[in-house]
């Protein structure tokens, strides 16, 4: 039993859509982090509340529509160096950053 899009490509288990709302939970993680970051420091908060807006957009940017289904090198390489480059902003924050007695909320 398959189930097809609106455009008619087979979409096995719903992957695109699961895909979709794995992006967007991270996005909202990153956020919800931020806000909580903002909190205690203004910089270190807007710098990983703009980070969320770069995962949001990364994610959007792997579930084009209108393409057909199969592998593109371009947008993953994209995907792949955001990532990366979102997880190496995180570890300077975390080794760099403002150092605290803990997180308080």
């Amino acid at each position: 039993m398959t189930r097809s899009r609106a455009g008619g490509t087979d979409d096995p288990g719903l992957a695109r859509a699961r895909t979709n709302l794995a992006w967007t939970r991270t996005a909202l993680a990153f956020a919800a982090i931020g806000a909580v970051i903002l909190k205690r420091e203004l910089a270190a908060g807007l710098v990983v509340l703009v980070l969320s807006g770069l995962v949001w957009i990364v994610g959007r940017l792997a579930r084009m529509p209108g393409h057909e289904v199969r592998a593109r090198p371009g947008r993953l390489l994209v995907i792949a160096i955001a990532v990366t480059g979102v997880s190496i902003a995180a570890l300077i924050l975390a080794l760099f950053g403002p150092q605290t007695a803990g997180l308080r909320l």
